[in-house]
């Protein structure tokens, strides 16, 4: 009964160590395919080309996802919605990982500070129940300005160059995480149009002077900010390029912006 062969001379002992290997090799090949899911396929540096990443051994099968409240099922990796290599930027030198300097309108080129997710949903963001989490707060039961805050509707809103970009008319609050997510501002001298969003990270409230502060870029940029196409409430899309053209500005707003301080 102490006999641990099983044949000839394969043993407990060595099966065992089999088995562990070929486990182990299949651990990792499991595990190299699944993580080609991020960040693949990857691209030449200079021109944007793909590099084939296609066979059993380096590609997994695609997942399929369904989405909450109805809205359908999504496969990333069987329809992956990448970005357009062809942005309107010129390579400042000819190494790789050289920076893109804009061309154009440096706040909508998608260059740097600038860059946005051109394949984001056109949907807003839901909340649990399947409604938009961001609207303007008179839409948004049990939602108001606590006693002691300011209410700032009806404040300028005073641009990087020092002049008056607008004033409040709304705050567009967050019904999921309690917060003001932007403050809606009426441009001087238009009527009929949905009202700028300025995130409320990028503005500075001024209790004392009654205005809000906004650095990222001047008046006159401030009104070319993208617009909702709904007066209440905005996409994830329109979001990506909001902040990206006000993110853009603490780059590009100014000529000065884009010189180095040293």
């Amino acid at each position: 009964m102490s006999q641990v062969f099983i044949v000839g001379g394969l043993d407990v002992a060595e099966l065992v160590f089999y088995a562990f290997f070929l486990f182990f090799l299949g651990l990792v090949i499991y595990l190299r395919r699944e993580d080609r899911r991020e960040g693949y396929p990857l691209e030449e540096e200079a021109s944007g080309a793909l590099i084939p990443s296609d066979g059993i051994l380096q590609k997994a099968r695609p997942k399929t996802f369904f989405l909450p409240h109805g809205k359908g099922a999504i496969s990333p990796d069987a329809d992956p919605k990448r970005e357009p290599v062809d942005i309107p930027g010129t390579v400042r030198a000819h190494w790789g990982g050289s920076p893109l300097d804009p061309t154009g309108n440096p706040l909508t080129a998608g260059v740097g500070a600038g860059a946005f997710q051109s394949a984001r949903s056109h949907e807003p963001e839901l909340d649990m129940h399947g409604k938009p989490k961001i609207v303007p707060i008179g839409l948004a039961e049990g939602f108001f300005v606590s006693d002691g805050e300011p209410d700032v509707i009806g404040w300028p809103v005073v641009a990087a160059d020092g002049n008056v970009a607008g004033h409040v008319n709304d705050l567009w609050v967050d019904t999921t995480d309690h917060l003001v997510r932007y403050l809606a501002v009426q441009i001087p001298g238009e009527t009929g149009q949905n009202p700028a969003l300025l995130p409320m990270t990028m503005a500075l409230v001024r209790r004392g002077a009654g205005e809000i502060r906004m650095d990222a870029v001047t008046a006159a940029q401030f009104a070319g900010v993208p617009r909702p196409a709904s007066p209440t409430q905005v996409t994830r899309n329109e979001e990506d390029r909001i902040t990206a053209y006000l993110g853009a500005g603490y780059l590009y707003a100014l000529p000065e912006r884009a010189e180095p301080w040293l």
